[in-house]
């Protein structure tokens, strides 16, 4: 499975969060390199020819035959593709069904969530109040929200609005994130940022985070008293004819076209479903990932995009500001040939013969890629039901097609990058023989975290139960060696993904912490029973 793009190991965040949330990530695995290097424009030797019809017909047919090729190669039940250029839709197809075993087709009409490609709309969102003198890209945050904190003071009073969506905080990789499937609400997850310690100086390092695109749509909803789905629909979606789309899990449940969710199971595609009790999350985080659309409705964004800022008659974002949400902010990394950065809710790529602007998103089941060339006229995006690297692989390949590139099988160069990730995140084995927990009763007790709350641990036969959150979730830690266990939450873990749990005796042989690996290692002191209880 995926993992973020930043060189923290895998074990930054809840296993089963970082497996589940795949795409409010960014997919490829990039190695960092130590200069900032200035992304370089086209190649000096002059533009290349576009295609001609005909060569853009051969282009379309190969490419839709590998991406069946591929589609049924990664056992990802249905996809749907659309591609731009010149201002209008030259190519709109699904491929495979909404759900696996099911004969329903995926259409250019179907339903998916988009996840992280959502980040790109509350940028964008954000560039029009710069445009309406709202505030600026270089205003202090605290100017704007007073209670907006970070656990380095000088931080929090140099943290510009910019900085909020550019992915350079120095927070730890996903800070925060498991809060949404406990069911922690959007407020808290802000308040929480001022107890995440810092693992990289400021503005130095890339490290993907999604709490942070929460506080851009607080100080949106400060501008405009209406919520950032009210923001969305009113300000992107209405106008651009978006008409399909929605911001919410309602809009997914009541859509009459959509795909189900899909994950691996003991090695089979099976749907989500539809009362699954986690649906919720991807919801929470709505502003980073919470958008549901279709491939048409895709394309008018991808010509906002294309058209600087300007769709059809209206200029929605000045061509300044647009401009701006491309630019470069954070080297990710190089990965393929080309350098990366962040840019704001968008990703600049340094490619032959024109960079690439684009971003992933994924979420419990759904997967997308949203690509685009701004030289050239062209982007494409590509929506699944399954957690694969096979959306990104296929922008990749359409790209190499329409530049006439060096042939390059994306998809295997994608399936090995998913298997050596696979491998990096396997468990490690516990010895031979473990040595046995102590009576658990000597682990139960009350926890408290300033970042996830109280968690409570208590015993059942032979594990323990810990619980977890407003919607008090309960992660079952199985024994795995004296004071180590491995959590697994039912419905929502798979096996590969469990959480590392330990716990610190005291001298009084009993725990005094929980620590779990999210966030790093996240640590749960014991709360000191009152006397008498």
């Amino acid at each position: 499975m995926p993992v973020s793009c930043s060189q923290q190991p895998a074990g930054r965040g809840p296993r089963f969060f970082l497996k589940v949330w795949a795409g409010f990530l960014v997919l490829l695995v990039l190695a960092f390199s130590p200069a900032f290097l200035r992304p370089h424009p086209a190649g000096a030797a002059g533009e290349p020819p576009k295609p001609t019809p005909e060569q853009l017909k051969k282009v379309l047919a190969d490419f839709a035959q590998y991406a069946e090729q591929a589609r049924q190669a990664w056992e990802v039940p249905g996809m749907a593709i659309a591609i731009v250029r010149d201002d209008r839709v030259i190519f709109a197809q699904g491929f495979g069904v909404k759900k696996a075993g099911a004969k329903d087709a995926v259409d250019e009409h179907t339903i998916f969530q988009i996840g992280s490609t959502s980040k790109a709309f509350t940028a964008a969102l954000a560039a029009i109040l710069v445009d309406g003198k709202k505030f600026a890209w270089q205003d202090r945050v605290i100017d704007h929200l007073a209670d907006f904190r970070l656990f380095d003071p000088w931080v929090t009073r140099e943290f510009r609005v910019e900085d909020l969506m550019a992915q350079r905080s120095g927070l730890p990789t996903h800070a925060g994130d498991a809060q949404s499937f406990l069911g922690f609400d959007r407020t808290q997850m802000i308040h929480s940022l001022r107890y995440v310690k810092p693992v990289t100086s400021f503005r130095s390092q890339f490290a993907y985070q999604n709490g942070l695109f929460l506080a851009a749509a607080a100080l949106l909803e400060k501008y405009t008293g209406k919520t950032w789905e009210t923001n969305v629909q009113e300000r992107l979606f209405k106008p651009l004819g978006m008409s399909a789309s929605s911001a919410g899990l309602t809009g997914l449940q009541q859509a009459k076209n959509a795909a189900s969710l899909h994950r691996k199971k003991d090695g089979r595609v099976t749907a989500l479903p539809p009362d699954w009790p986690y649906h919720f999350w991807v919801y929470l985080y709505g502003p980073a990932g919470g958008i549901n659309s279709n491939v048409l409705d895709m394309t008018k964004w991808l010509r906002l995009q294309l058209g600087k800022g300007k769709y059809q008659d209206k200029q929605f974002i000045s061509e300044a500001n647009q401009e701006f949400l491309q630019t470069p902010k954070i080297l990710m990394g190089s990965q393929f040939g080309g350098m990366n950065f962040y840019c704001q809710g968008w990703i600049y790529s340094a490619r032959h013969p024109y960079p690439l602007i684009w971003h992933n998103g994924g979420t419990s089941g759904h997967k997308t890629m949203v690509a685009f060339v701004p030289q050239a006229g062209v982007g494409i995006v590509v929506l699944s039901n399954l957690i694969t690297n096979l959306p990104e692989a296929l922008a990749f390949k359409f790209y190499d097609l329409y530049f006439q590139n060096p042939t390059k099988d994306w998809a295997k160069e994608m399936t090995a990058l998913e298997e050596k990730v696979r491998e990096a995140q396997k468990l490690p084995q516990p010895p031979t023989p473990p040595a046995p927990p102590l009576p658990l009763d000597r682990y139960t007790g009350a926890y408290q975290n300033d970042i996830y709350g109280q968690a409570k641990v208590s015993a059942q036969k032979d594990s323990l139960i810990v619980t977890l959150g407003p919607k008090q979730v309960q992660m079952t830690l199985r024994p795995w060696d004296r004071d180590n266990f491995l959590g697994a939450i039912e419905g929502l873990t798979q096996p590969g993904e469990e959480t590392k749990a330990a716990f610190k005796i005291g001298g009084d042989g009993r725990a005094r912490s929980l620590l779990l690996d999210w966030d790093g290692e996240t640590e749960f002191s014991r709360l000191e029973e009152k006397a008498g209880q």
